[in-house]
C-alpha cells in the first residue's frame, strides 16, 4: 500500500499564499508523476498542477503565474506554492501520486484532501 498525505491548507486572504505539502510513504520503488486537484462543493475535481519524471510541470490556465509545483524526490513528496490567492481559488486540494510500489506492481494513490478557504 502506498499512502498519500496532504498538509498545509487553511484559511487566508485575498492576495496571501499557502504552501500545500505531500507526502507518499510505503515501499516505494519509483513514482512517475505527483500531481495536485482541487474539488470546489458542487463541481468536479480538476487539475491545478502536475510534475512528471523529467518533464516541465503542467498547470491549470487558471493558476499559471500563481502556483508553482515542485518535488523533492529523495522525500517521495510534493509542494504546491500558492501566491496571489483568489476566492475562487477556494476548494479541497488532493494530492495524486503514480508510480511502481513493492514487486514494480502499479499504484495510482490519492490523499484525503485539505481545505484552502480564500476569503476576507
Amino acid at each position: 500500500q502506498v499512502q498519500v498525505v496532504e498538509s498545509g491548507g487553511g484559511l487566508v486572504q485575498p492576495g496571501g499564499s499557502l504552501r500545500l505539502s505531500c507526502a507518499a510513504s510505503g515501499i516505494i520503488l519509483s513514482i512517475n508523476t505527483m500531481g495536485w486537484y482541487r474539488q470546489a462543493p458542487g463541481k468536479q475535481r480538476d487539475l491545478v498542477a502536475i510534475i512528471t519524471s523529467g518533464r516541465s510541470p503542467n498547470y491549470a490556465d487558471s493558476v499559471k503565474g500563481r502556483f508553482t509545483i515542485s518535488r523533492d524526490n529523495a522525500k517521495n513528496t510534493v509542494y504546491l506554492q500558492m501566491n496571489s490567492l483568489k476566492p475562487e481559488d477556494t476548494a479541497v486540494y488532493y494530492c495524486n501520486a503514480v508510480g511502481q510500489r513493492t514487486g514494480w506492481a502499479p499504484f495510482n494513490s490519492w490523499g484525503q484532501g485539505t481545505q484552502v478557504t480564500v476569503s476576507s
